[in-house]
């Protein structure tokens, strides 16, 4: 059983679980830009939560089945036709063989994730499945899909998974992101006007956006580094500030340490969101300390513990 490559899209990869505890190894995290929408994929079609799925990029892509299937798309919303019938996110999803299957554009946000019953097969690297375009590992061929790719599937699901995902747990785009974040270990370098602004202008995300980290515009900050501190740790979620004084944040797949200073760190309950951020958006950082970060967190995993058991483990 497979699903064929017709059309790969702008940036098809197979994400899984996320390469954890090797960071003081140069190792980054990778996995799903937006671990919530990979997870509530796998739901529908009975998979373990963290199994390969494809993390779709913007744009539409197209696949043909060989063999009947059970998929089910989330993420960033957009339309989906199976052979010239149009069908609905949140569903689960019954392919007959030699149904064409189309994704149209994200209508917003960017990530959108299809699973398949039985998850795709794709060889472990480092412990994880998922796609590092930077050292071409895991994914398939370690490298975005591309017309002709044969994608095979790995077993059988766990369990038959859910018809829809319940109304309270599908995902909307915002008008407006709100990140809430951390100071981050250098927000002291900034100036007295800057770290006002980190916490009370709107940013718009810039060009340079993709799994390695998003680029802010629109605001710039003044710091009193020159950009040569030495190398620190960094994660997903920390917001730098480079010479330019345009603050980047850190995406999944960015690298373990860093020389420019971190200015903010966005707390994990909202990691998920960064990658769904598309170029163009508005972003507005609200400020919160560690403790309350914390209970924050306690609340999204109390919140999504019922259909999503076992999330923690991704967030």
């Amino acid at each position: 059983m497979s699903l064929v490559v017709e059309t790969p899209g702008l940036q098809t990869l197979v994400q899984g679980a996320p390469r954890r505890g090797m960071r003081h190894m140069g190792v980054p995290l990778s996995g799903a830009a937006d671990p919530l929408s990979l997870a509530l994929a796998n739901r529908l079609v009975g998979n373990p939560l963290a199994a390969a799925a494809l993390e779709v990029t913007l744009s539409g892509m197209s696949l043909v089945s060989t063999a009947p299937c059970r998929i089910a798309i989330t993420g960033a919303p957009r339309a989906i036709v199976l052979d010239g019938t149009g069908m609905s996110m949140h569903q689960r999803l019954d392919v007959s063989p030699n149904t064409r299957i189309e994704l149209a554009p994200a209508e917003s946000g960017a990530r959108s994730y299809l699973a398949v019953a039985g998850a795709f097969a794709a060889a472990e690297v480092l412990g994880s499945p998922s796609t590092y375009l930077p050292a071409r590992i895991g994914g398939y061929n370690g490298r975005a899909l591309e017309a002709g790719d044969v994608l095979g599937f790995a077993g059988e699901p766990a369990s038959a998974g859910a018809a829809e995902t319940p109304p309270e747990f599908r995902w909307t785009p915002p008008a407006t992101w709100t990140l809430r974040a951390l100071p981050g270990a250098e927000f002291g370098l900034l100036d007295a006007a800057s770290r006002v602004a980190l916490f009370s202008k709107r940013f718009r995300v810039g060009g340079r956006n993709d799994r390695m980290g998003v680029a802010l515009a629109g605001i710039s900050l003044e710091s009193r580094s020159a950009g040569d501190l030495d190398s620190r740790p960094v994660f997903p979620g920390t917001v730098q500030c480079p010479e330019s004084g345009q603050p980047f944040v850190l995406g999944v797949d960015a690298q373990t340490t860093g020389g420019y200073p971190r200015v903010a760190e966005i707390i994990r309950a909202d990691r998920p969101q960064v990658g769904q951020l598309r170029t163009g958006a508005t972003v507005h950082f609200l400020h919160r300390d560690a403790r309350t970060a914390a209970s924050e967190l306690e609340s999204l995993h109390a919140f999504w513990s019922d259909w999503l058991p076992g999330v923690d483990a991704l967030l």
